[in-house]
C-alpha cells in the first residue's frame, strides 16, 4: 500500500506543470498582433509539441517565454507565463536560464569560429559549481552525442547542419536546464538525421528528466515522441490533446499530415474548403 501511494504521489508530482502560459497575446512593434489568447501547459519530466505551419506564431510562443522577445521589439501585453509556479515574464534570457529554462534557436546557431568543445562550454556560462561538475556535464554530453566527441576540436562553422544542431542541444543542457525549449530542431536535416536527433531527446527526457517544449513543423515525427500536443493556427491554438489521439485525429490528418479519410488529399474538395472554416472557427 505504501508503495502504491508512493507511486501516486511520484505520478501527481510529474502532472503538474513546469511551465504554464495562461491566455497570451503578444505583438509586435506596438501594432502587430501575433499571438491572441494562447495558453499551454508543459508538464514536469514531458515531452509537449506546438504544432503548425510556417508563421502559425510557434517561434513567438517560444520567444515569449524565453524573454527574448525584446530584442526584436515584441512584448507580451496581456496574459501570464509562470515557470516552476513563478511568474517569469518578466525576467531576463539570463535570468531564465539560471532558473532552468533555455531556448535553443531555429537554425543551428552556433559560434562558427569557436571549436564545438568551446561552444559547449559557453552553454556552462552561467553556473558556478566548479570545474569539475562542468567537466562531468561535458562527458555526458559527449555520450549523448558520440559524433561531437569525434569533431570536438574542429571549428563549428565547417561542421554539418546535424552536427550543428546536436551542439545546439549539447550547449542548452551544459547549463543544467529543467526545461528546454526547441525550436525546429528538424529543419533542413536528412531524415535520419531527423529520427537520430529525436531519438536524442527522448532519451534526455527519460534519462536525465529534461522537459521538453518542442515547436515543430514536422508533425508526423513530432506525435511520435511527444506525449502532448498543441496546434497553432494564425496566432492561436485551434486544438490540443494527447498525441496519441491528434495523430489519429481527421482533421490534423488532413491539415498537417496529408491524408484525408480516402487516404488521398485532393485540393479540388470543397467538402475540404468547409472544414478548414470549421477547423479554425
Amino acid at each position: 500500500m505504501a508503495e502504491t501511494l508512493a507511486a501516486q504521489d511520484t505520478e501527481a508530482q510529474t502532472a503538474q506543470p513546469v511551465l504554464s502560459i495562461n491566455n497570451i497575446e503578444v505583438i509586435y512593434n506596438h501594432v502587430i498582433l501575433v499571438l491572441k489568447g494562447v495558453s499551454l501547459d508543459v508538464p514536469l519530466g514531458g515531452i509537449t509539441a506546438l504544432l503548425g505551419a510556417n508563421g502559425a506564431g510557434k517561434t513567438t510562443t517560444l520567444k515569449a517565454v524565453s524573454n527574448l522577445l525584446r530584442a526584436e521589439r515584441g512584448d507580451v501585453t496581456k496574459g501570464t507565463i509562470e515557470f516552476k509556479g513563478e511568474r517569469c515574464d518578466q525576467l531576463t534570457p539570463n535570468e531564465m536560464v539560471k532558473r532552468g529554462c533555455i531556448q535553443v534557436m531555429e537554425g543551428r546557431h552556433c559560434f562558427e569560429h569557436l571549436t564545438i568543445e568551446d561552444n559547449l562550454l559557453t552553454g556552462a556560462f552561467t553556473r558556478r559549481d566548479g570545474r569539475a561538475a562542468i567537466a562531468q556535464d561535458l562527458e555526458m554530453v559527449y555520450n549523448y552525442f558520440p559524433r561531437l566527441r569525434e569533431r570536438r576540436t574542429s571549428q563549428a562553422g565547417y561542421t554539418s547542419g546535424g552536427e550543428q544542431q546536436m551542439c545546439a542541444i549539447g550547449r542548452a543542457l551544459m547549463s543544467r536546464p529543467t526545461t528546454i525549449l526547441l525550436d525546429e530542431p528538424s529543419m533542413g536535416l536528412a531524415p535520419q538525421l531527423v529520427e537520430e536527433i529525436f531519438e536524442i531527446v527522448k532519451k534526455l527526457n527519460e534519462n536525465e528528466g529534461v522537459s521538453f517544449l518542442l515547436a515543430e513543423q514536422n508533425t508526423n515525427v513530432a506525435l511520435r515522441y511527444a506525449k502532448y500536443g498543441y496546434i497553432l493556427e494564425n496566432g492561436r491554438v485551434v486544438l490540443d490533446g494527447e498525441a496519441s489521439a491528434l495523430r489519429d485525429n481527421e482533421d490534423v490528418k488532413e491539415f498537417y499530415l496529408g491524408v484525408s479519410g480516402e487516404n488521398r488529399r485532393s485540393f479540388k474538395n470543397v467538402k475540404a474548403y468547409k472544414r478548414r472554416k470549421r477547423w479554425l472557427a
